[in-house]
């Protein structure tokens, strides 16, 4: 039952957002009583913390798991992203800022954890662009993986990106492309641009 709780609980919170969703709401969505959860949950607090490592372990698995496959980096990349997005269905309740928001003690935690696997997971993608050269050889390898973070922190934003000005969605791909053009070698950009072809037929 507690991995009942936690998976409804994980997908309320993303499609409506931490601070929306009471646990009334999900006692009704469950047909269970609040009752039931607490036996399960002390609080709202706990039941939030064991949802975003949750969700953050099922994104950090798929990530291991495209990065297994070895693809070319470019696609690597854009299939990263694809998974993402898909598990984090666009973030239209902006799930993030409101972790930020109402939980700032484990949005900084859930942060910090983002960014340890982020960094590794964008060394190694940098290094093997590098080597089959279709990422410019001369590129801070240490500086590009932290900018590439900065900036899909960044772009989560609604103040400086608000929606539906700028959805999830096309904001990603923006700023994939962006980040990408970059560092790309000529042979890199052959690549990319046939990505970007294939994606908008």
């Amino acid at each position: 039952m507690k991995e009942e709780i936690l998976h409804r609980a994980t997908e309320l919170f993303i499609n409506l957002g931490f601070k929306s969703v009471t646990m009334d709401d999900l006692a009704n969505k469950m047909a269970i009583s609040k009752k039931t959860i607490y036996s399960h949950f002390e609080n709202k607090t706990q039941l939030v913390e064991e949802s975003t490592m949750y969700m953050f372990g099922i994104i950090s698995d798929g990530i291991d798991h495209i990065i297994s496959l070895k693809k070319n980096p470019i696609e690597e990349l854009y299939e990263i992203k694809r998974f993402v997005m898909m598990h984090l269905k666009d973030e239209k309740s902006s799930p993030s800022y409101q972790l930020q928001k109402y939980y700032p003690k484990l949005h900084q935690t859930m942060r910090n954890k983002h960014f340890e696997v982020m960094q590794d997971c964008v060394v190694d993608n940098v290094k093997r662009g590098i080597e089959i050269g279709i990422y410019r050889e001369n590129l801070n390898i240490d500086f590009v993986a932290r900018i590439y973070f900065s900036g899909v922190t960044s772009i989560k934003d609604g103040d400086i990106f608000p929606q539906p000005k700028f959805p999830m969605t096309q904001l990603m791909d923006n700023y994939l492309e962006y980040h990408l053009r970059g560092i790309v070698t000529p042979e890199g950009r052959k690549i990319l641009n046939k990505i970007i072809n294939s994606n908008q037929e």
